[in-house]
């Protein structure tokens, strides 16, 4: 497995992983792939064998992002990396791809920022991402409605300091 920075030529297999991961992620266009990418403070993609396995990316603090959760964590923490989104294409699910993402983040983000950031859904359920991110040692720190009610989400924390 190869994990590497965002490229260009990724935008189709990040778009088309993401929107067939609805609901557990908001739905995108390309123009808001090229937007988010472009904020992100780390942008990753897995290979397994030279096929698209996977993405993730991560932001800042102080960005003007619209995002509710985004919101929720910058009035809470002053210093964070954010964990917008990360997917697993369906045919490279438990060749440790979740994992290795987790790795690379904890390798890129430890000493820089404190602690990692990110929501799960709890309505309705992502029962398998919840017991991901609690196995690499994630813990609730609040949760909140979205979505105009529709989304109840777990805010979750994974401290590195």
């Amino acid at each position: 497995m190869l994990i590497r920075p965002y490229a260009p030529d990724d935008l189709a297999d990040v778009l088309a992983l993401n929107n067939a991961n609805v609901p557990e992620l908001n739905e995108l266009d390309a123009d808001d792939v090229v937007r988010l990418t472009g904020m992100a403070e780390l942008a990753l993609v897995a290979e397994v064998d030279g096929a698209f396995a996977g993405f993730c990316w991560t932001f800042g603090p102080g960005l003007d992002y619209e995002s509710l959760n985004y919101a929720w964590f910058s009035q809470r923490y002053a210093d964070f990396a954010y964990l917008d989104r990360i997917a697993v294409h369906p045919d490279f699910r438990r060749f440790g791809v979740g994992r290795g993402f987790y790795a690379a983040l904890h390798d890129a983000v430890a000493g820089h920022r404190p602690v990692v950031l990110c929501e799960v859904n709890l309505r309705p359920p992502n029962e398998t991402s919840l017991a991901f991110h609690q196995r690499v040692g994630f813990r609730e720190v609040g949760q909140q409605d979205t979505d105009g009610g529709k989304k109840t989400v777990c805010l979750m924390e994974w401290r590195l300091d």
